[in-house]
């Protein structure tokens, strides 16, 4: 196939990039090389079209879609961002630009799709009271997290709850703006589906780590916050009291992901759109995750700070069966082993100064 790969330049999206290659597949990269993700334009390999543009730019997306197979959509804001000011930006790059280019896809006839979704479109996870069974705890007030208390109760009785795996059909509780525009992205590639007879993927990753992470950015993941001040010589400041869990899952994992899906895809029934996530199945605190770091870079120990970010969940962690089972794909890099290569993988440098 000819694979159009949007943010084909970033973190994931060059990860992506090489996996699609490695199974034969011919890639056009597509990227804005914005300022928050690249210091300095980096050079396109020889063995691969670059196209520099935003893809809310409808002509440089028709062009770029001419004679491709179909589309992995990466690019995108990520992260929690600074503060509310940065939703017309989130909006802005994740809606709006998945908006143009599916349109831009409707025109051209180009009918595969796979998207970048995340977990985070849960809100929190899975949670069972001894009492009440299955229950979803609302957002965590801040008078709560004040005074340390971080664990989500039971909205019926208040006793203590016991957190699981999510799975696909859950129901959704974006609680910032990412997650809200990440379930927006779904519901494009829903009705775009529909409307085209195209076949649409969504995988749902989770807490995705490794090399080529950006560094020392209010848009990176808590594992790049904790290898930058690592790097600094600083002792990594995990917020609440660490116990907080998630799944941290591989870039070359969910690369592969990619790879799979989108081959997938073009076998499904027309008019679909299915939804995968896609973790490592070993669900870890992010206080294990500082400390498995530190200890593989040579540092200072993690300090627990309590502080807290009003947007965070307490536990989500995600059941990937379904992705195993009906693609086939599995994870090949464990928590250990992938901690260890991360402490000492180079990292994005920071973005240029505003």
């Amino acid at each position: 196939m000819r694979v159009l790969v949007t943010g084909g330049a970033g973190f994931i999206g060059s990860h992506v990039v090489e996996a699609l290659m490695d199974r034969g597949h011919e890639v056009v990269v597509f990227d804005a090389l914005l300022a928050s993700a690249h210091t300095r334009p980096p050079k396109p390999p020889a063995d691969q079209r670059w196209i520099v543009a935003d893809v809310r730019d409808r002509d440089a997306v028709a062009d770029a879609l001419r004679g491709v197979d179909a589309v992995c959509h990466q690019a995108a804001m990520v992260g929690l961002g600074k503060d509310f000011t940065d939703a017309p930006a989130y909006v802005g790059c994740n809606d709006l630009g998945t908006a143009v280019l599916l349109a831009a896809m409707a025109e051209a006839g180009v009918r595969h799709l796979t998207l970048a979704g995340s977990m985070v479109v849960y809100g929190e996870g899975r949670y069972e009271c001894a009492r009440h069974g299955v229950v979803r705890p609302g957002p965590r007030a801040a008078a709560d997290l004040d005074a340390g208390r971080f664990e989500p109760r039971c909205p019926d009785c208040g006793s203590a709850l016991r957190p699981g795996l999510v799975g696909e059909d859950a129901p959704v509780d974006p609680r910032n703006v990412y997650a809200t525009t990440k379930l927006a992205q779904e519901h494009l590639a829903a009705s775009w589906a529909r409307n085209t007879e195209g076949g649409a993927v969504s995988l749902r990753y989770h807490n995705v780590y490794g090399p080529g992470m950006p560094r020392d950015t209010p848009y990176a993941g808590v594992a790049s916050f904790f290898r930058s001040s690592l790097e600094r010589g600083e002792a990594p400041c995990v917020f609440e009291d660490g116990c907080q869990r998630r799944d941290f899952v591989h870039v070359r994992d969910v690369a592969e992901a990619n790879a799979i899906a989108l081959e997938a895809v073009r076998e499904r029934a027309a008019g679909t759109f299915t939804a995968y996530n896609t973790g490592s199945g070993e669900p870890h605190t992010v206080g294990e995750m500082a400390r498995e770091l530190a200890q593989a870079f040579g540092g200072p120990e993690p300090v627990v700070t309590g502080e807290y970010r009003l947007g965070d969940v307490r536990h989500v962690t995600a059941d990937s069966g379904r992705l195993r089972a009906e693609l086939g794909w599995r994870p090949e890099v464990g928590f250990a082993e992938g901690m260890a290569e991360f402490a000492k993988a180079p990292l994005r440098t920071p973005p240029r100064a505003a």
